[in-house]
């Protein structure tokens, strides 16, 4: 990550960056903010792990029931907290890394507890059949294999556009979930690209278990939640206006641009206003 060391030459143009060097400023002013929430989130996530450890140890589908619902109450809210955290950061917001976290989880946690289950009901059936297939005797088949990520990446793509409607509007689930349709049959190519992406990243995680455990600290949920959200970001804004609500309600937390020419006349038009009230 030696990109996030160097100094961002294009960040006083008085305008919002695009591109790669968007997603780089974004990264290089909010990366502590995000490591932090980052292990919060795996701490949010430690009952649903346990619980599949025990459920794949026993080899109890009964287990893994009760470790999706159980681990979901925790790790729906931790996970709106990393999405919280990563959408600020796309506005522009004043970074407050633990007051933010906080107010997140005051604001979030009810409504991020029913996604939650439901995310870890599916995640638990998912890691469950893929034991499933390496406990089988037999090759499963290439259509058994096709379905099965199939049904891995339809899941991803649902989540993908929920969790953002679950920690920017308050509304109920079932219209995150039809918002959620109509925008992925809308934005059907970049909704799936996103999806995909994450889907590589994790399987490549899972992989090379036990050994990709150390990276979780690093790079664990924000990296990729972050790359997968920045990609989606214009379009989230252009479909629910996202930054024009927030506006209207919080104006405070409305940023402001200004170039470095701007800067220095207001620097020194601030001087000489000191300097005449010192005068005086």
């Amino acid at each position: 990550m030696a990109f996030l060391h160097h100094q961002n030459q294009h960040a006083s143009t008085g305008q919002r960056l695009t591109g790669f060097a968007r997603y780089t400023e974004v990264l290089e002013r909010n990366i502590r903010k995000y490591l932090f929430t980052n292990l919060m989130t795996i701490l949010g996530f430690l009952p649903f792990a346990i619980g599949s450890v025990y459920a794949i140890l026993s080899s109890s589908l009964l287990v893994m029931l009760f470790a999706g619902i159980i681990g979901g109450i925790f790790a729906g809210p931790a996970l709106s907290c990393m999405h919280d955290a990563i959408f600020r950061g796309f506005r522009d917001a004043k970074l407050r890394c633990f007051r933010d976290y906080t107010h997140a989880l005051r604001q979030n946690w009810r409504q991020a507890i029913l996604p939650g289950i439901l995310f870890c009901l599916l995640l638990g059936f998912d890691i469950f059949m893929a034991m499933l297939f390496w406990w089988s005797a037999s090759f499963p088949g290439w259509g058994t294999i096709a379905l099965y990520l199939f049904s891995i990446l339809i899941v991803t793509m649902c989540f993908s556009t929920i969790w953002p409607q679950i920690v920017l509007f308050e509304q109920p689930f079932l219209r995150s979930a039809g918002n959620c349709l109509l925008f992925m049959l809308r934005y059907f190519p970049r909704v799936l690209g996103t999806a995909l992406l994450q889907m590589l990243y994790w399987i490549a995680l899972a992989l090379f278990l036990p050994w990709s455990v150390v990276l979780l600290p690093l790079t664990g949920f924000w990296f990729i939640l972050y790359t997968a959200d920045f990609l989606l970001y214009d379009t989230l804004n252009n479909s629910f206006h996202i930054e024009e609500q927030i506006a209207r309600a919080y104006p405070e937390q409305v940023p402001f641009y200004e170039d470095d020419e701007a800067w220095i006349r207001r620097k020194q038009q601030a001087e000489n206003d000191d300097a005449g009230r010192t005068a005086r």
